[in-house]
């Protein structure tokens, strides 16, 4: 069946009542992309005339001028339009895995009130762009409904031991990062009765503005006058990673200018610092080139999904495991900067992914 999508849509209204709707962010954005109003109009999908008379509505609404259009140099936008273009992306990019999770729950209680109802797997995770687009690899490719909502690496463990899910995503960094945030999931990590499945290995690293003008090259940089950082909420797997790192380089967090403030995904710190907003924030690559931002890569990690041993009999388990095995998700990888694909979809014991847990004592759970 047709699946439901969720997405915000901004109006804008002025003291008389007239408004403005979401074709203006669209032009805006296309302007700033293309440069040029004639293939702007076209990625739009509008006339080059009905362009023009678009932005001067536009002007006249707002008073002042959203885009400067000069012959020979092409369309730029204003500061004002800059602004606005920024606050559209800022808001999508806070509001957007609220709206897919919501947009998850409503497609799983319609596909559970039809007589056809398909069979259906929760997973809880970290936010990463490869799982996000395990949506569509499952709508393509089979008739499993995915019920797909974001926390943190932590929460997502904490739900699978809860019987919350089906699936529980995390990430786990390489060398001996990865043997400190150990520490922070080992409590969750139970040998005799779970697997994890091997989902993709991707990078993470600094966003900073296009040439990288204050020079950040690492967390070091970040302490120096005149930097201001943008921070992941605390319960998330790259905040974690991040603090391991000023661990690491000997950094004291509370000489970074902006540490204490935060957001809750890859997209939302990247849109502050394109925004100018922010001089520097952590996360994966993907979401530096989402906002045309320079990448500085610090860290490879591996994601992980993490199931038991009876969710990995599971036939909608099994499906989703043979599919990351598949062709096609090796091209959906492919398109993701940082992100590769050796061992998706192998099946391993924790013992084997992570041979330093045997040697530790293990934490009782509370019931």
């Amino acid at each position: 069946m047709k699946r439901v999508t969720v997405k915000p849509s901004w109006v804008v209204e002025n003291e008389e009542g007239s408004e403005l709707g979401p074709e203006l962010f669209a032009m805006l954005d296309a302007l700033k992309r293309a440069g040029k109003l004639t293939d702007a109009a076209v990625k739009v999908g509008v006339s080059y005339r009905h362009a023009w008379n678009q932005i001067n509505d536009w002007n006249t609404f707002f008073g002042l001028p959203l885009v400067t259009l000069e012959r020979g140099k092409g369309a730029s936008l204003t500061a004002l339009g800059e602004k606005l273009l920024w606050a559209e992306q800022r808001f999508n990019a806070r509001v957007g895995l609220q709206l897919e999770s919501l947009a998850s729950e409503l497609n799983l209680e319609i596909n559970r009130l039809v007589a056809s109802a398909a069979s259906s797997l929760r997973i809880h995770a970290s936010h990463g762009f490869a799982v996000a687009r395990l949506n569509d690899l499952l709508d393509a490719h089979s008739d499993v409904q995915l019920d797909l909502r974001y926390l943190g690496s932590v929460e997502s463990l904490a739900s699978l031991s809860r019987g919350e899910c089906d699936l529980a995503g995390f990430h786990m960094p390489e060398g001996k990062l990865g043997a400190r945030a150990l520490d922070q999931y080992a409590r969750w990590l139970h040998p005799d009765r779970q697997r994890l499945i091997h989902l993709v290995t991707r990078t993470q690293g600094l966003f900073v503005a296009r040439g990288n003008p204050k020079r950040i090259l690492g967390v070091a940089d970040l302490v120096r006058p005149g930097v201001t950082f943008i921070n992941r909420q605390k319960e998330a797997g790259t905040r974690l990673l991040f603090d391991q790192l000023l661990k690491d380089a000997k950094v004291d967090r509370a000489a970074i200018h902006g540490y204490q403030n935060e957001e809750f995904t890859h997209a939302a710190v990247a849109a502050y610092v394109a925004s100018g907003m922010a001089d520097a924030a952590f996360g994966v690559e993907p979401a530096a080139h989402q906002f045309r931002l320079d990448f500085v890569p610090l860290a490879t990690e591996r994601y992980f999904l993490l199931t038991s041993l009876l969710g990995l009999e599971r036939a909608e388990v099994a499906k989703l495991v043979e599919l990351l095995r598949s062709e096609a998700f090796q091209t959906i990888a492919a398109t993701l900067p940082g992100y590769s694909a050796p061992l998706a979809g192998q099946v391993v014991t924790i013992n084997e992914a992570f041979p330093e847990l045997k040697d530790r004592p293990r934490l009782r759970i509370a019931q």
